[in-house]
């Protein structure tokens, strides 16, 4: 069943290291700007959470969890590649998907 979890965040691409004076290395407020919106409740009732932590990302679906990593030597300097797999890694690892189509969000369970 795929859901609608939320629109991407367009203020988030003002939150780049490129335009920010972000040193984190992974792009901390750009990913941090992008997960907010992805904490909601969907229509059935199901807490929908994503937290960064360090280095680590945390997706709960429900009683579904997974944790990804961002992982900069393996995917490249760029946040935004860096932030997009681990979502994917997060999201394989809590046994759910997670696509971005059209500017929104989507959780497929």
């Amino acid at each position: 069943m795929k859901t609608k979890l939320c629109d991407v965040n367009p203020a988030a691409i003002d939150k780049l290291p490129a335009k920010t004076d972000d040193k984190s290395g992974v792009g901390a407020h750009y990913v941090d700007a992008y997960l907010k919106p992805m904490n909601t409740k969907l229509e059935d009732g199901t807490a929908v959470k994503c937290k960064r932590r360090g280095l680590r990302i945390t997706l709960t679906a429900g009683a579904a969890k997974g944790d990804g990593l961002l992982r900069r030597l393996d995917v490249g300097r760029d946040p935004v590649k860096m932030l997009d797999a681990a979502l994917q890694e997060a999201a394989t690892a809590a046994g759910v998907g997670l696509s971005i189509e059209d500017g929104a969000i989507y959780l497929t369970r």
